[in-house]
């Protein structure tokens, strides 16, 4: 395991040396929080606000995001995802441990004591459950002014490229379906889309490959969204897409809420 991830850092890290501040790394945390402790949660997540932001301020973090689901494929699995982003796949991995939150926290709050924040710690990490870790890194994206702001609607798709096909999934998804978001973003029917590819979990046992990424700045812009057809595509365009559709298998769609969010 430990030969997978030196490899994976050392390819990722020549990449990165390459693109620069071009690519975006992202940890997906998807999170279940018990119903009798949702409130609880939300006071906490408020307060890992003002955390991040220090982070962000001290040049670990490049963002970071607090979504609530409305749907997916059990609308009992989680009820939150965290996103963090970083500029390179070593602090990707490296993430913020409890250590490094702590200190943060101790300049957030510098009215609690050692004590208080440690109790605080120990009482989210009793509440929560997080049955999902994603590392990724973001292929492409559309050319766009979106704002990220409390209140803007994403779709999450998780999807698992075919056995023998990953490498015309990701074509297709550049070439064929990129294009199409990027029309829709012109038409003002879509905010924002990205592409991203998993580095870990990897492997046959992986739920997913890969997920994209479809922001709006209202219902009102999603639901116009979801009722456009491309009614100009060309027989060879329409082929090119349902071989694309073919090539993966779309595993869930989570529709969330940004509730906070630290840039």
């Amino acid at each position: 395991m430990k030969k997978i991830i030196a490899l994976f850092l050392s390819s990722f890290i020549w990449l990165g040396t390459i693109q620069a501040q071009e690519t975006q790394y992202m940890v997906f945390e998807f999170i279940k929080v018990e119903s009798d402790q949702l409130f609880d949660y939300i006071e906490y997540k408020d307060l890992m606000e003002k955390v991040y932001r220090q982070a962000l301020n001290d040049g670990q973090i490049n963002g970071w995001d607090f979504w609530s689901l409305q749907s997916g494929g059990d609308d009992s699995d989680f009820q939150h995802i965290m996103v963090t982003y970083y500029d390179d796949p070593v602090k990707m991995m490296n993430g913020m441990d409890e250590e490094a939150m702590i200190q943060y926290t101790k300049i957030a709050y510098p009215h609690l004591t050692e004590v208080q924040i440690a109790k605080m710690f120990q009482e989210a990490l009793n509440m929560r459950d997080m049955p999902m870790r994603l590392y990724m890194k973001e292929i492409v994206c559309t050319k766009d002014e979106f704002v990220m702001k409390p209140g803007v609607l994403a779709s999450f798709d998780l999807m698992k490229a075919r056995e023998g096909r990953f490498n015309e999934y990701e074509k297709a998804e550049m070439e064929v379906f990129k294009p199409i978001h990027q029309n829709r973003i012109e038409q003002g029917l879509m905010g924002h889309w990205s592409f991203l590819k998993t580095a870990l979990p990897q492997g046959s046992q992986a739920k997913s490959t890969h997920l994209t990424m479809n922001m709006y700045k209202d219902y009102m812009q999603f639901f116009n969204g979801q009722a456009y057809e491309d009614m100009n595509q060309d027989e060879a365009q329409r082929k090119a897409v349902n071989e694309g559709l073919n090539s993966r298998d779309q595993k869930w769609v989570y529709l969330a809420t940004l509730e906070n969010v630290v840039r």
